[in-house]
């Protein structure tokens, strides 16, 4: 359904608008409390913003760790693919949380692909047609200090080996 509605809409607005927009009104990403500020045109630049609320204080009165992991969740993912197109394939993989002290106001976290490391990435997946990499990135208060951090583990690869990788799962199972 995303897929679809953001390919109806780059008819009428630039890529950085329908991501911005369309994490903002989706209710899965709105759940988290956070907000997406900043898209670049390019979508190498994401930054988002949360704020301490009813809906994301914890019992010790500051903002609740799921729902920091929540906001970082598919940002990654989500940039990649659009950065990287419709030839290759991304998914999460893991992430790895450490939480550095209390979110007690408003935090801030970006997320960052340059140039030089999409080519970089191009030119791994004509090597090796699947790759891992991890992209770490923080949550900063208004002070700028980190208030959590997190590695996201994400998968990569060029959408005909994925097929191909797929398709040979499902062959192996149904002869199983």
């Amino acid at each position: 359904m995303y897929k679809t509605a953001t390919q109806f809409l780059t008819r009428f607005l630039k890529p950085s608008t329908i991501y911005k927009y369309g994490f903002n009104w989706s209710p899965m990403y709105r759940r988290t409390t956070a907000k997406i500020i900043s898209v670049s045109d390019n979508l190498h630049y994401v930054k988002i913003k949360m704020s301490l609320n009813w809906k994301n204080r914890n019992y010790a009165g500051s903002i609740f760790g799921g729902s920091m992991l929540a906001a970082t969740d598919p940002i990654y993912m989500i940039q990649l693919i659009q950065i990287l197109g419709n030839d290759y394939v991304v998914w999460d993989k893991a992430v790895t949380a450490r939480y550095k002290r209390p979110g007690k106001g408003t935090i801030y976290g970006e997320f960052i692909f340059d140039k030089n490391e999409i080519l970089d990435l191009k030119s791994q997946l004509q090597q090796t047609p699947q790759i891992d990499i991890i992209k770490t990135m923080q949550l900063v208060n208004d002070k700028g200090e980190a208030i959590a951090e997190f590695d996201k583990t994400l998968y990569i690869a060029t959408k005909t080996f994925y097929k191909e990788k797929i398709a040979s799962r499902n062959a192996k199972k149904k002869t199983n």
